[in-house]
C-alpha cells in the first residue's frame, strides 16, 4: 500500500464506459432523494463592481434527482462517479473548468440520440434566473424546461447557438419571473452538438436576475503574501520529499523520500527519514530511519503520537519482510525503534492502492482516507475510534459534507482534536487537488462544516496535499513542486488566524520519587476536572530516553493531572487552563508517595461547596483511585483528615465542618469501594493545623484540605 501520490507520478485510473439507459422520464414512478448530499446554502460572496457591494443572488440548488436517460459509469471503479446524484448541490467544480466525477455524464459521447436530467427542489418558488453549471462540453443543453406542481410542463429556453468558445461555464438564463412555482428542472442534451464529454456540475433556480457567478469558498482574510520556505539541502535533494509528518513539540520532522541512492532495496522505493532542530533552530542533516521501519517495499510514517514516541506507519509488517494492507506502529526504545506492530481495525478494507491515516492527540481517534463498499466516490475519509480492547472500531464514513466522488486524502487532524485538514478534488479550487480546512461540530466526528479552501498562495495548478502542523499552531509543512531543488520539496508556511486550529499546550515533566527523588517510569493520565466518565481521558507514557512524559492538552478547560505506580500512592493535581488564550508549554513535575506506614498525602482534586460537606462529583476520580489502592492493600488501615482556613473565626464551625467532611469522604470510600468501615479512621481539624497563612485567598486555599495518612499496612 503507498502513500498518496503527488504529481507527477499519481494514481491513474484507466476507464472503461458502458451505457445505462431509461426509456422515459421516470419522475412520476420513484424520486431519487440524495438529501444527505446536498451541499446547501445561501452564499454570502461579495461582488465589488464601481465601489459598490452587491450580494451574490441566493441560489436554491437541486436536491432530487426526478430522472435521467442515462449515466456514466466508471467499470473499473463502478461508484458514484458520474451518476445522475452527482448534479446535486452546489458546484463541486466550477469555477474551475474541466472533466470532473463529481458532475452529471450520460453515458455516451457524441452521441445522436437526446439525453436528459430532470431535478427537484426542496422550496418550489417563481423564479427569474435558472443556473446551469457546464464544467465540461458547455453548448449542449438544448432545451431547459420547468414542472410546477401539476408537473405541467413549461419550456424556459430553447439553445439556437453553436455553443460557446469556452469548454466550461456557468450558464444563467434569465427570464421574467413565472407566474407559477418551479417545482423541477428538466435539460435535454445533445450530446454530439459538443464534442466530447458533456457534463453538468449543478443546477440551481432563483428569485433574482443578478446573474450567479460560481467561486470557491475560501477560508477567511487570506493575507496578500505567503511565503513559502523551502527547508533546505538538509532534507530537500534532487528527488522526490514527500508526506512530511512534523512531532507535536515541532523539533522532528519525519518524511518519505523516493528512489534516493541510500534507499533500502534495488528498487530504491519509498523510505522514512527523518531530521531533528539543531540548537541554533535550523534542521539536522536528515538521516535514513533504517531498519526494522524501512525495507525494499514503500515505506512511510502516515501520524504520530501526542508525546512524538510513537510512529504509525502505512501497512501491517509481517515477519518474513512482506506486508499487509493496514496500519502499524513502532515505538522508540533506548536501543532504537521497536519492529512494527499491527494495530487491529474491525472490518478494514480499502479498494484503492493508496491509503493515510492521521491519529487525534488523545490517542483514542483514528481518521483514515480508503476506498470501501460505502464510499461517497473514489477515496473517502473515516473514522474509527480505539475500544477498550485496544482494538480500533470499524470505519464509519465521516458523512457528506467532507466527503465526494472524489478521492478526499492526506488527512491531519490538529493538536486541538477539531480542525480537520485534507486534499481533494471534490470541491471548487485552483488544481488538481487542493488543500482544505473543516471544522468539528460535535463528538460524532461526522459532523463538518463546509470546507474551505486555503487560497492559491498555498494550493497551486497542480496536485497539492500533506499538510502537518505542531502543536504551537505557528507553521504548517506541506510538499510541493513549486520552487523545489529539485522533484518535490517540504516547506513550511506560517499559518493565518482563520486556518490555525486552536490553541493548545502541551504538558511535559518527570515522575519522581518523592523520598528520593529518582525518576519513576509512571502513567500519567490527564482528565477533565469535571468529567466522571473518563471519556476525554489523555494518556502519556513515560519516555526511558529522556525520563519525561509529554501530552497535548486544548485550553480554556481545568483539568486532573495524575501519575500512578504499582507499590506509590497515586498523586493528582488540578491544571487550570480556563483562563488560556495562547500555546503553552508547562512542565509539570510529579512526586509519588512510596505505599509505607506513616506517609501522608493531601487530596487535592476533592472539591465541597463553600461552607458544605457534600462531594461535588469531579472529586469521584480522586476518591476512586483511594478505593483502588484500598483494594490493592486490603489490610491497609488509614485516617482522614479535615482541615479548614482561618478566615472564619468560628472556630468550632469550622472544627465541625473538617469533620463531616472527613466523615464524608469515608462514606464514599465504604460505599462506592466495599470498603471496611473499620479500617478507616476520621479526625476533622478545623483550623488549628494551617500549611500556608490565612493572608490571602492563594495561601487559604492550601489550607483548606484532606488528607490521607497510611497507619498500617
Amino acid at each position: 500500500m503507498l502513500t498518496e501520490k503527488t504529481n507527477p507520478i499519481r494514481e491513474k485510473t484507466v476507464i472503461t464506459l458502458k451505457k445505462m439507459f431509461f426509456t422515459k422520464d421516470i419522475s412520476s414512478h420513484k424520486s431519487y432523494s440524495i438529501a444527505t448530499l446536498l451541499q446547501f446554502g445561501t452564499l454570502l460572496l461579495v461582488l465589488l463592481s464601481n465601489d459598490i457591494a452587491l450580494a451574490q443572488p441566493k441560489i436554491q440548488w437541486a436536491s432530487k434527482v426526478l430522472g435521467f436517460s442515462s449515466e456514466r459509469v466508471d467499470a473499473n471503479n463502478p461508484g458514484p462517479q458520474y451518476r445522475a446524484i452527482q448534479v446535486l448541490g452546489s458546484p463541486n467544480k466550477l469555477p474551475q473548468k474541466g472533466e470532473s466525477v463529481c458532475a452529471w455524464s450520460s453515458a455516451g459521447a457524441d452521441t445522436y440520440a437526446e439525453e436528459f436530467i430532470k431535478v427537484g427542489f426542496d422550496n418550489p418558488v417563481r423564479i427569474k434566473q435558472v443556473s446551469v453549471g457546464e464544467n465540461w462540453g458547455a453548448g449542449a443543453v438544448m432545451r431547459v424546461l420547468a414542472y410546477d406542481s401539476t408537473d405541467r410542463e413549461y419550456i424556459i429556453h430553447e439553445n439556437k447557438e453553436d455553443g460557446p468558445t469556452e469548454k466550461g461555464r456557468m450558464w444563467n438564463i434569465i427570464i421574467p419571473q413565472t407566474e407559477y412555482k418551479v417545482h423541477a428542472i428538466k435539460l435535454i442534451v445533445a450530446p454530439a452538438k459538443i464534442p466530447g464529454y458533456n457534463q453538468i456540475d449543478a443546477i440551481g433556480i432563483s428569485e433574482i436576475d443578478l446573474p450567479f457567478e460560481a467561486k470557491i469558498n475560501l477560508a477567511k482574510d487570506i493575507p496578500k503574501e505567503i511565503i513559502k520556505e523551502n527547508l533546505g539541502k538538509s532534507i530537500n535533494s534532487k528527488v522526490r520529499e514527500v508526506a512530511p509528518i512534523i512531532t507535536p513539540d515541532g523539533k522532528t520532522l519525519f518524511f518519505t523520500r523516493e528512489s534516493h541512492d541510500q534507499n533500502i532495496g534495488k528498487l530504491k522505493l519509498q523510505d522514512v527519514w527523518v531530521s531533528r532542530v539543531m540548537p541554533d533552530g535550523t534542521w539536522g542533516e536528515a538521516e535514513n530511519i533504517k531498519e526494522p521501519i524501512n525495507t525494499p517495499e514503500h515505506n512511510a510514517v502516515s501520524t504520530i503520537s501526542a508525546d512524538g514516541k510513537t510512529i504509525y506507519l502505512v501497512n501491517i509488517y509481517m515477519p518474513d519482510g512482506t506486508f499487509r494492507p493496514g496500519l502499524s506502529k513502532s515505538k522508540r526504545t533506548r536501543t532504537g525503534w521497536e519492529f512494527p506492530k499491527e494495530e487491529k481495525i474491525i472490518d478494514y478494507s480499502n479498494l484503492s492502492d493508496y491509503t493515510e491515516f492521521t491519529l487525534a492527540p488523545n490517542g483514542k481517534v483514528l481518521v483514515i482516507a480508503c476506498q470501501r463498499k460505502d464510499t461517497k466516490g473514489r477515496k473517502d475519509l473515516y473514522v474509527s475510534f480505539l475500544r477498550d480492547d485496544k482494538v480500533w472500531s470499524k470505519p464509519i464514513n465521516m458523512g457528506a459534507n467532507i466527503n465526494t466522488a472524489e478521492s478526499e486524502s492526506t488527512p491531519f487532524v490538529a493538536a486541538d482534536s477539531k480542525t480537520l485538514y485534507f486534499s481533494t478534488a471534490g470541491f471548487p479550487g485552483y488544481g488538481d487537488n487542493d488543500i482544505f480546512v473543516s471544522r468539528r461540530l460535535d463528538s460524532t466526528w461526522t459532523n463538518w462544516s463546509e470546507p474551505e479552501n486555503i487560497g492559491d498562495l498555498i494550493n497551486t495548478s497542480k496536485w497539492d496535499g500533506y499538510f502537518t502542523i505542531p502543536a504551537s499552531g505557528e507553521y504548517a509543512y506541506l510538499s510541493s513542486e513549486e520552487r523545489s531543488i529539485g522533484a518535490e520539496d517540504i516547506f513550511r508556511i506560517k499559518l493565518f488566524p482563520s486556518i490555525k486550529p486552536d490553541p493548545v499546550a502541551i504538558i511535559s515533566g518527570t515522575v519522581q520519587n518523592a523520598l528520593d527523588k529518582k525518576t519513576l517510569a509512571a502513567e500519567v493520565v490527564m482528565e477533565l476536572l469535571n468529567d466522571s466518565t473518563g471519556k476525554d481521558r489523555i494518556v502519556a507514557e513515560f519516555d526511558p530516553e529522556t525520563g519525561e512524559y509529554k501530552m497535548v492538552v486544548p485550553l480554556k478547560k481545568a483539568y486532573s493531572l495524575n501519575a500512578s505506580k504499582k507499590g506509590f500512592i497515586s498523586i493528582s493535581e488540578s491544571l487550570d487552563l480556563t483562563k488560556d488564550r495562547r500555546f503553552r508549554e508547562i512542565k509539570k513535575n510529579i512526586n509519588l508517595i512510596p505505599v509505607k506506614e506513616g506517609q501522608t498525602m493531601v487530596l487535592n482534586n476533592l472539591f465541597f461547596n463553600q461552607s458544605k460537606f457534600d462531594i461535588l462529583p469531579a472529586s469521584y476520580p480522586e476518591l476512586n483511585r483511594i478505593i483502588e489502592l484500598m483494594q490493592e492493600y486490603p489490610t491497609m488501615e488509614v485516617i482522614i483528615e479535615g482541615h479548614t482556613d482561618g478566615s472564619d473565626d468560628n472556630m468550632m464551625l469550622n472544627v465541625k465542618l473538617s469533620q463531616d467532611r472527613a466523615n464524608e469522604v469515608k462514606k464514599y470510600l465504604v460505599e462506592k469501594g466495599q470498603i471496611e468501615a473499620k479500617r478507616i479512621q476520621t479526625k476533622g481539624w478545623g483550623q488549628s493545623k494551617p500549611i500556608a497563612s490565612n493572608a490571602t485567598e492563594e495561601t487559604r486555599k492550601k489550607n483548606r484540605r484532606v488528607e490521607f495518612t497510611i497507619l498500617k499496612l
